[in-house]
């Protein structure tokens, strides 16, 4: 028996034609033509119209399949790997959605992006009123990442990073950053914004290049050391609370 699910808005009913499209990822013309064809049943009876309401307390079957009507939200963290976009639909790379094995994990979305070849912390939910607090630069949402650079490290890169650098076709410069050394081509960095390529265009703006970049922390909530990368769990009470203080 296979699992699918869809989430409801609060607890109120909602039309069964609209869940199914939603849950099988299909138009509610091909809706109305399962329900023709006798193969949806909620709580037991034959589904006779698209127009029928259903809540979350309301067991519906499509072929034996259970969808999952669910009123609460998700959330979850993914140590992202390289090769894999932020988005839901990309024509050239899998997206990060095809790493959880969750039902309909195509409704979950990212939390703040990471470049295709950026790895590390990446936070994954439907809650849109939730991730907007992360992402808005308002908040001004804190988010760590480790670097790794073609050249080293030179000394005046944290009195610049700290004073904000002006970067290519912005207007303002950047807001300050911290720069933590950790040896001579690997460092920390701590910023407050989420522009394009923010952190490769700093290192680029004073002459070096990022070889590597990865997550390692998005406001308190810390990546987990024993995810491996491709790997995720959900996060806990106190890590979904933390951005709605």
């Amino acid at each position: 028996m296979n699992l699918f699910q869809v989430k409801l808005r609060s607890n109120l009913v909602q039309r069964i034609d609209k869940l199914l499209a939603h849950a099988l990822s299909i138009s509610r013309s091909d809706v109305s033509r399962l329900i023709r064809n006798k193969m949806i049943t909620v709580n037991g009876e034959l589904v006779k119209s698209g127009s029928l309401k259903v809540s979350s307390s309301d067991e519906v079957l499509y072929e034996n399949n259970v969808i999952v009507l669910s009123s609460s939200k998700r959330y979850f963290m993914l140590n992202k790997p390289q090769g894999y976009v932020c988005a839901n639909n990309d024509a050239n790379y899998p997206c990060v959605t095809s790493l959880l094995d969750e039902p309909s994990a195509y409704l979950l979305h990212s939390a703040g992006r990471l470049d295709v070849d950026t790895t590390g912390l990446v936070l994954l939910t439907d809650d849109g009123d939730w991730s907007h607090t992360i992402t808005s630069p308002k908040k001004r949402c804190q988010k760590i990442y480790h670097v790794t650079l073609k050249h080293p490290l030179l000394e005046d890169y944290a009195v610049s990073f700290k004073k904000g650098i002006l970067l290519k076709q912005e207007r303002e410069p950047t807001e300050p950053a911290t720069l933590t050394y950790l040896n001579e081509y690997e460092c920390l960095v701590q910023i407050y914004e989420g522009k394009y390529h923010q952190v490769k265009r700093m290192f680029g703006a004073v002459g070096n290049r990022v070889v590597a970049l990865k997550r390692l922390q998005i406001g308190s909530v810390i990546l987990d050391d024993t995810l491996n990368e491709g790997e995720y769990r959900e996060l806990n009470y106190h890590e979904v609370s933390s951005f709605t203080k």
